[in-house]
């Protein structure tokens, strides 16, 4: 049974700091481009950072781009995402899957909260 569990969201200022991972069961993550999604209240869920199966290719949404840092471990399948700098606009629920993503694959995401 495929299985992703993100971890690692919590409540932090503005400016700080949290790693997501995401374990992945029931399938060899090594073999799929993987990415971390996120949705915030009220908006449409979008994707935030992409990685190819080696991790050497990797990409990120605009408003991300220099803050967050996404990578990947394939021999522990799991996937990761540093956040830094972090503002109050990237309050979300954040989400693993493939990348292009499967319906099968959403799993219950991990809150991300930026506030003071």
């Amino acid at each position: 049974q495929v299985q992703l569990v993100e971890s690692g969201g919590g409540l932090v200022q503005p400016g700080g700091s949290l790693r997501l991972s995401c374990a992945a069961s029931g399938f060899t993550l090594s073999l799929y481009r993987m990415s971390w999604y996120r949705q915030a209240p009220g908006k449409e869920r979008e994707l935030v950072a992409t990685i190819s199966t080696g991790g050497a290719i990797i990409s990120y949404a605009d408003s991300v781009k220099g803050r967050f840092t996404i990578s990947r471990d394939n021999a522990k399948n799991t996937l990761y995402l540093q956040m830094n700098s972090l503002k109050p606009e990237d309050t979300a629920v954040y989400y693993c899957n493939k990348y292009p993503y499967s319906d099968n694959y959403w799993g219950k995401g991990t809150l991300v909260t930026v506030s003071s």
